[in-house]
């Protein structure tokens, strides 16, 4: 009796199921045979999706990782860049005179000048002597006019703001602070020099102070610049 009671109830559910199906059928003009087969292809479809999505954060990591290695190498080479002025030039490419040059200051052992004379420190172009970066230098201007930048090795860049009556031909005059720093970094001797640039004749202020805050040279500054 019971067994019967269970069997009766599945076959009113049975029935049941398919009178609405085909109501459904009628109503909507779809079969269940494509209900079942959408139902499927949806499920496909967000597996492909969450597929795609995987692959694109995969992607991206790598790419992220590329990115970084990049930076590194970039950083890398900073860190190998030139350690002295001479190595950011390529002198080859430059004008070369062999020259005699000399060590001066500007006090009375080479200018015969005095600090209190009103034309102490003052060379012919107007500057005030220096030692720089671009430190003032005396030439013949016959040979380098004023305002003509040289780079003499062992000592930077010089430019032209001054002459000396001794001061003739292949003959050039390095500034140096004091009479020690004369004799003991440089004295006299003949060395080759190079013209990266010539002078018009003049030389202001204003050109050697911009010449010497070079943004790039910075880092070298400490090595020529007198306390």
């Amino acid at each position: 009796m019971f067994l019967w009671k269970i069997s009766k109830t599945l076959l009113m559910i049975t029935l049941l199921s398919g009178a609405l199906m085909s109501s459904f059928t009628m109503v909507s003009n779809v079969t269940a045979q494509e209900v079942f087969s959408s139902l499927a292809d949806e499920s496909n479809d967000s597996l492909d999706i969450g597929y795609q999505q995987d692959r694109e954060i995969v992607a991206k990591k790598k790419f992220v990782k590329h990115r970084n290695n990049r930076v590194t190498y970039i950083s890398s080479e900073e860190i190998t860049g030139p350690s002295t002025l001479e190595e950011t030039l390529d002198l080859d490419q430059y004008e070369k005179h062999n020259v005699v040059a000399t060590g001066y200051t500007a006090g009375v052992e080479s200018t015969g000048k005095t600090p209190d004379h009103p034309a102490y420190g003052v060379t012919y172009s107007g500057v005030k002597v220096t030692r720089d970066l671009y430190s003032t230098i005396a030439a013949d201007l016959n040979v380098f006019p004023i305002g003509t930048i040289l780079y003499i090795p062992d000592y930077g860049y010089g430019i032209v703001a001054d002459k000396g009556g001794a001061i003739k031909g292949n003959k050039i005059d390095l500034y140096y602070p004091t009479v020690n720093d004369v004799y003991e970094k440089w004295g006299k001797k003949a060395v080759d020099v190079y013209v990266i640039e010539y002078g018009t004749g003049q030389l202001t202020e204003e050109v050697l102070v911009s010449l010497n805050n070079t943004e790039s040279l910075q880092v070298f500054r400490h090595q020529y610049k007198a306390e």
